[in-house]
């Protein structure tokens, strides 16, 4: 076995080795408003659950170049957002939204998206999207090894949008969703086989 100081790989490197062992990572699909009222759209693979009670999420925004991403940027200058399940049936939209377009410039357009009204948030969602939460900022965290490097977003989620089709006796059907997942450079992969382990007691 190879042991390896994280301190003496580049920052390349360590992105590499780490989106290469974490794998399979939940893809966000994430929407903002800007200042101007521009509707900003981006994918994010370093997000994850935080806490069910109260219903929280977590999405880290990398920075390039010390520079905030416009996601991050228009969260918390609005104080909300719009989390999405990436899936199958979208999936090439949402990597669309990935293109760095100026910040006067929606990507949900680009993308060819359909925006949709939120309930309980300024920012519009995507109609494309089986399930969608909608997010207060509870928290913004800029983190980073002197200089900033990421901007940690911690959000609440005030509504939660579902097909109805997935919901059944409080459960989500997983077959029926199709998500996709984020592996390392530029492959995804689908659900696959799904196996069933008890917990011990």
């Amino acid at each position: 076995m190879i042991t390896i100081d994280p301190k003496t790989l580049s920052s390349r490197d360590n992105y590499k080795f780490l989106t290469g062992s974490i794998i399979p990572r939940p893809v966000a699909f994430v929407t903002t408003l800007s200042e101007k009222g521009v509707l900003n759209g981006a994918p994010f693979s370093y997000f994850n659950i935080i806490s069910s009670d109260p219903p929280m999420i977590s999405v880290s925004v990398q920075r390039q170049e010390g520079q905030q991403k416009d996601t991050a940027h228009n969260a918390i200058f609005k104080g909300e957002f719009v989390v999405h399940i990436t899936d199958e049936f979208y999936v090439n939209k949402v990597n669309k939204t990935a293109a760095n377009l100026p910040s006067d410039q929606s990507e949900v357009d680009e993308a060819g998206l359909t925006p949709v009204e939120s309930n309980r948030v300024q920012v519009p969602g995507v109609k494309e999207a089986k399930i969608r939460f909608e997010c207060k900022l509870e928290q913004a965290i800029e983190l980073g090894n002197g200089e900033t490097s990421c901007d940690l977003l911690i959000g609440r989620i005030v509504c939660y949008h579902i097909l109805d089709e997935l919901y059944e006796e409080g459960r989500i059907d997983a077959s029926g969703l199709l998500p996709v997942s984020r592996l390392a450079g530029s492959n995804y992969a689908k659900l696959g086989e799904v196996f069933s382990l008890k917990r011990p007691r």
